[in-house]
């Protein structure tokens, strides 16, 4: 039998950041704890607390922890492309800088993408145990991502969940656009828009309140929907660009396709 391959220091985390003082060190301290991360890309969305100060103060103990800092806030969108355009490992997840997502999931993300079954990978809020916020909270997600299984003909189960782990290649390739939170439904779309199928695995999930900082809000569902229908109905061309290469997305699947983790 083959020897199972290895999640040693292949993991790109993606940490946009905006005012997270109170709960960037603790995440940072968990997530430089995990074997399969190889480099942290954290970019500082204009922060105007100790943010900036608390990145660069973990990139000088830890070389793998590279800090960028965007003059003013742009939103978590414009954040996380710039960081996708400084990774190097082969494979990259978003995480966020406060302690809703717990980085002992990496190896539950990353194995699909290791075994080559799949390019995309989501984890799914609630089935590994979950504190949620609100049940409003909850329908709103369900709306969103009931919308995209609708536009899309597919079937996931939280497009709203911010464990997103992809192929780096792939990430690059999505030409994202949002700026805001409005990345969540970017990314998805996008990457159903391509032809690639999210696999979906359980990981924990403790959600915080508006109290403890939580930003989004019934708008942002909103908005999420109407850019689903917008992305949906965009031509191709518009997405991904003229120098887009589809041929690379076929031959990709095709790989993908001929892999099953029982042969």
């Amino acid at each position: 039998m083959a020897a199972a391959p290895s999640l040693n220091r292949i993991l790109s985390v993606m940490i946009p950041a905006f005012n997270e003082e109170r709960t960037l060190e603790v995440i940072l301290k968990h997530v430089l704890e995990r074997p399969e991360v190889g480099e942290v890309v954290a970019v500082d969305d204009g922060s105007t607390d100790g943010t900036w100060s608390i990145l660069s103060r973990c990139a000088e103990r830890d070389p793998r922890v590279r800090p960028f800092r965007m003059e003013a806030n742009q939103g978590k969108g414009a954040a996380l492309r710039r960081a996708i355009s400084e990774v190097r490992m082969p494979f990259a997840v978003v995480q966020d800088a406060d302690l809703e997502y717990d980085p002992r999931d990496y190896p539950t993300l990353l194995q699909p993408l290791v075994e080559g079954r799949a390019d995309v990978v989501y984890g799914v809020r609630g089935f590994a145990g979950q504190t949620a916020f609100s049940f409003w909270f909850v329908m709103g997600n369900w709306a969103v991502t009931f919308a995209a299984n609708v536009l899309f003909d597919c079937y996931i189960s939280d497009l709203e969940s911010g464990y997103k782990a992809l192929r780096a290649d792939l990430w690059r390739r999505l030409n994202l656009q949002g700026n805001r939170f409005d990345i969540e439904p970017d990314i998805t779309a996008r990457v159903l828009r391509l032809g690639y199928r999210i696999h979906e695995v359980p990981i924990r999930y403790y959600a915080r309140s508006r109290a403890e900082g939580k930003k989004l809000t019934w708008l942002d569902g909103v908005r999420a929907i109407g850019k689903l229908f917008g992305l949906r109905l965009s031509p191709y061309a518009s997405l991904f660009g003229k120098e887009s290469d589809p041929k690379y997305h076929h031959d990709r699947q095709r790989q993908l396709s001929l892999r099953h983790p029982l042969m």
